[in-house]
């Protein structure tokens, strides 16, 4: 099964030698949904393979208060995570399952020899961190240049896109610490929303109606 989607999702990534490599050493887990797999000052032993699921990554500050920088899919990996595992330093960000989620685990010991011998893991890892990087600059841009009410569009929008789902299961409080805001302001925000028939609310549930 392991190696079926590793084949599904990465043949078109990695040759043949390393997808036997990955399926050797690799350390496949399951995560439940709200599963934490990553915190803050973790030392980071290796990197995951998302091989099904999503995964969300947040950044907290000094208070402990939490405001989401991108979601992870099937396919992905974390490029902080893998500086991390390289640098030997503690990692940066807190990533959890945001649905039933499988990861194959990378120890950090193959992760510089891979570098070295497979062009298609150097590329992979390069594109990885260009992803991030424009999914980061995209979150400073949605910081600063949209309102509210867009931004918590967006943020739905992505998230039915990531969870391959049109209805998310999920309360106005967990919208709010995603988005660095009181449940207030997203309750009032998710009813002009609705008024506007870009959505449909429903009890801890909220049905996305225009992409």
């Amino acid at each position: 099964m392991i190696r079926e989607k590793l084949e599904h999702y990465y043949s078109y990534v990695f040759e043949k030698e390393l997808l036997d490599e990955i399926e050797q050493v690799g350390v496949y887990k399951k995560l439940r949904e709200n599963e934490l797999l990553v915190d803050l000052g973790d030392q980071m032993k290796g990197v995951p393979l998302l091989l099904d699921g999503a995964i969300k990554i947040v950044r907290e500050d000094k208070k402990g208060e939490e405001i989401l920088l991108y979601f992870l899919e099937r396919g992905d990996t974390c490029a902080s995570s893998f500086a991390s595992a390289i640098s030997n330093g503690k990692c940066g960000i807190r990533a959890i399952a945001e649905k039933e989620s499988e990861i194959i685990f990378l120890p950090k010991e193959k992760l510089d020899e891979w570098l070295v011998k497979y062009k298609s893991w150097r590329n992979f890892v390069i594109d990885s961190y260009n992803i991030r990087l424009n999914e980061m600059m995209e979150t400073i841009d949605t910081l600063a240049f949209m309102r509210m009410d867009e931004r918590l569009y967006k943020y739905l929008t992505d998230k039915a896109q990531i969870m391959r789902e049109t209805s998310l299961n999920t309360t106005h409080q967990d919208i709010a610490y995603d988005m660095h805001t009181s449940r207030v302001v997203i309750s009032r925000l998710l009813k002009q929303l609705e008024n506007e028939g870009k959505i449909k609310l429903h009890r801890n549930k909220i049905e996305i109606l225009e992409f």
